[in-house]
């Protein structure tokens, strides 16, 4: 065979190669465009999907950390003068309520897509601190800031009492429950601040009423220990029905509420001493005093890396629940010895 009949059998091959060639994939398509060249727009989107994913990855952990704050600080102080007249419980009131929903930052209502809304213990810390501000403002309106039970209650009282029991997990829109965009948290707690510090302007100025009498101070010291209580019973409860296995998810929330319950009332029991100085040394009431601000203040101490729900006489897995318990039954009891004595 000569070189020409090569050539031209060489020539029919990469004809019938051509014309039996497979064609799926490639039609209407440029020939650098084809299956084996990796597609340049898949590249990109699987880059965009690492990047997203690494995003996703970060952005909820570091945001959290960056937010969280339990904020348990015993030595933390009224932010401004006390007037003459003016009530330092009040005053702390507010400012705690400044001091978690401005400062710290709310975030018991956080959507889903803010990295806070992972969080679990500063939450649920932040509503026990609002919880217990808001029975006190209920003794604001009842007991201390009126002349007598039958008397007109506090315009700014009443308002400030029914703006701290709004729930603390509503964001502005909550399609659940309605399509209609609705009032914070934050927006309420921030009035019920507002409405606090204008009374405490009030009576600075002499235009509002904060007794300071016996039976108002007992009055009020029995309602905070009928709210330990119940917490104590809801405690015992958890410990009772639910504790001998140490991972328990729900066992950190009721922890944290009640250190942010017994914080805040730590916070106004502090100031209602100095509200009450006169009518607690005469009497004899400062050793007992310090005592209660010893056990709450011990009460708030606890802070476990995690918290642990074992049996109440585990070796190894501690219930934290029970010793927090012990604690605040603790406390209870010498608020009920001062109230007894605040009788006679």
């Amino acid at each position: 065979m000569g070189m020409l009949d090569k050539v031209r059998d060489s020539a029919r091959s990469l004809r019938n190669k051509w014309a039996y060639r497979d064609t799926s994939g490639t039609v209407g398509r440029p020939a650098a465009s084809r299956s084996w060249v990796p597609s340049l727009e898949g590249v990109w989107l699987r880059r965009l999907a690492i990047a997203l994913a690494v995003f996703l990855l970060l952005y909820y952990p570091i945001g959290a950390f960056i937010t969280h704050k339990v904020d348990d600080t015993l030595a933390y102080e009224i932010q401004g003068e006390v007037l003459p007249g003016q009530s330092r419980a009040v005053a702390i009131t507010a400012d705690l309520i400044d001091r978690e929903v401005n400062q710290n930052g709310w975030v018991a209502n956080d959507p889903f897509f803010v990295p806070a809304a992972i969080l679990d213990n500063m939450p649920n810390f932040q509503k026990g601190v609002v919880a217990a501000l808001a029975r006190f403002s209920f003794e604001l309106t009842d007991q201390l800031g009126r002349t007598r039970g039958s008397s007109e209650a506090d315009a700014d009282l009443q308002a400030a009492a029914g703006l701290l029991q709004y729930p603390g997990d509503v964001w502005v829109w909550d399609p659940t429950t309605s399509l209609v965009p609705t009032a914070t948290s934050e927006a309420q707690y921030r009035k019920a601040m507002r409405a606090l510090r204008n009374y405490n302007s009030r009576l600075a100025a002499g235009d509002a009423t904060f007794q300071r009498r016996a039976d108002n101070l007992q009055a009020t010291l029995d309602r905070i220990a009928l709210d330990l209580g119940s917490t104590s019973a809801v405690l015992d409860r958890h410990v009772v029905e639910e504790s001998g296995f140490p991972i328990d998810t729900s066992a950190d929330d009721l922890f944290y509420f009640t250190k942010g319950q017994v914080y805040g009332y730590y916070m106004i029991l502090r100031e209602l001493r100095r509200d009450f100085d006169q009518l607690l040394v005469e009497r004899e009431l400062a050793q007992p005093w310090d005592e209660l601000m010893a056990s709450m203040q011990q009460t708030v101490d606890l802070n476990p890396w995690v918290v642990i729900d074992g049996a109440p006489d585990a070796q190894f897995f501690p219930s934290h629940l029970a010793t927090q318990g012990f604690y605040l039954l603790r406390a209870r009891t010498q608020l009920r010895e001062i109230t007894n004595i605040l009788l006679k």
